[in-house]
């Protein structure tokens, strides 16, 4: 049986000329939590949109869960069990944390229908578990539009968990954020670890350092090097990447 949720075979993406992923081969197991980094202009987005569908693949596969997902629409490969958190939050401002929760809970994707009818005893109770997960229960009835940016992020991956993915792709989630709120960020991952396969792009490396189990570094659009934090930031050729300030204070 194939252990692996996700692998990219050899995937190239060419804009023009410009490759942003260069013959980028990875993967990760079931119920891992990596850590991907690299400078700016490394391929890291385009590697996640890459994963949901938002860009093909010039050459290369992607497969997820051993299934290659080429031909799948972005629509479709979330279906399959691929949540995405993007970097800035996208929630219902003017509903509170609980329904929005609610409505991510609803698996009838009828927008009327989520809109206008009240939420299953189930769907209820999901979303009160969740708010106590993301650490909102207090907030839970005030607008989302008065929440924190830290909060804000929370609700927005406690939606994306409502939905049941397999692999939860979560994009600079700690950009902007205070550092309580970072190590909030931070303990909310480690939580959702214990039962879910996540993928984490980050720039800030004491978060890295707090969350990270095994790192990938990309570089141009490949992988540079993988290991732990320690075996990461003392690899020459990431010191030199990151002009040896970054990684190594």
């Amino acid at each position: 049986m194939n252990n692996k949720i996700l692998e990219t075979e050899n995937v190239t993406v060419s804009f023009d000329g410009f490759k942003a992923l260069n013959n980028l081969n990875f993967n990760m197991d079931v119920g891992e939590l990596r850590v991907v980094i690299g400078p700016n202009g490394a391929g890291k987005t385009t590697f996640l949109d890459v994963i949901t569908g938002k860009v093909k693949p010039t050459e290369g596969r992607v497969l997820f869960k051993g299934r290659n997902v080429k031909a799948f629409s972005e629509y479709q490969i979330a279906r399959l069990g691929i949540g995405r958190k993007f970097q800035t939050p996208r929630i219902y401002l003017n509903l509170t944390p609980r329904e929005n929760l609610e409505i991510a809970c609803n698996h009838n994707k009828n927008a009327l229908f989520t809109l206008f009818s009240r939420p299953s005893s189930a769907e209820h109770s999901k979303a009160i578990a969740l708010l106590e997960t993301i650490g909102l229960t207090a907030k839970s009835d005030i607008l989302a539009g008065l929440l924190s940016h830290g909060e804000k992020q929370r609700l927005e991956i406690g939606m994306l968990v409502a939905q049941s993915p397999d692999l939860l792709l979560v994009d600079e989630p700690v950009a902007g954020l205070t550092d309580e709120e970072t190590e909030n960020i931070g303990n909310l991952l480690l939580a959702l670890a214990q039962s879910h396969s996540i993928l984490v792009i980050e720039h800030d490396m004491e978060f890295v350092r707090q969350i990270a189990r095994k790192v990938t570094v990309l570089h141009e659009g490949s992988v540079l090097c993988e290991g732990s934090i320690e075996e990461v930031q003392n690899d020459p050729r990431v010191i030199e990447v990151y002009l040896g300030q970054q990684l190594v204070s």
